[in-house]
């Protein structure tokens, strides 16, 4: 079996994961795992699929062939996992919305050598005032040669200049 993880983006419309998973089972193909959403009237997603490696051409073929129908499809070989021991970290930041501070939160943990396993992020109006707020939850990869009280405080005091609520706990 080959493996392809399929990134999808197209207008938001009802039956577009259906087409999908059609072109995906009628060749043969296994959806193993996803993470699909929509977002500003568009719906994006990411998702990874096996397929004999005697369809995987002309799925590939028939995945772009959505386009067609509005839905575009990239398909690209599954990477391999890195290596290396690593602990799971949940770190979730609240504050006023401003412009940069996923920048300023990814190049502090890029810098550690921390990888973000996943990141969800809205701006939604605070309850009381109105004003906007920046919410973000991100699952953290911290490698082990990475003190988590260094980390922390690394972030604390980022959060304290970006004036940001964090918080930080080991994953589940």
């Amino acid at each position: 079996m080959d493996h392809l993880v399929l990134t999808v983006i197209a207008k938001d419309q009802p039956g577009l994961v259906e087409r999908i998973a059609l072109c995906v089972a009628d060749h043969g193909g296994n959806w193993l795992e996803s993470r699909m959403s929509r977002m500003a009237g568009q719906f994006a997603g990411i998702l990874h699929v096996a397929v004999p490696a005697a369809q995987r051409a002309e799925l590939v073929g028939a995945l772009q062939a959505l386009a067609a129908q509005g839905i575009r499809v990239l398909c690209d070989d599954s990477g391999s996992e890195p290596v290396g021991s690593w602990t799971s970290i949940l770190l979730e930041l609240v504050g006023n919305d401003r412009p940069g501070i996923v920048r300023d939160i990814t190049r502090l943990l890029a810098e550690q050598g921390v990888n973000l396993e996943s990141l969800n992020t809205e701006v939604m109006p605070a309850p009381m005032s109105g004003e906007s707020l920046f919410h973000a939850e991100a699952l953290l990869a911290v490698p082990q040669g990475l003190a988590l009280e260094t980390l922390q405080g690394q972030l604390e005091t980022l959060a304290d200049e970006l004036m940001v609520e964090l918080n930080l706990r080991a994953e589940s």
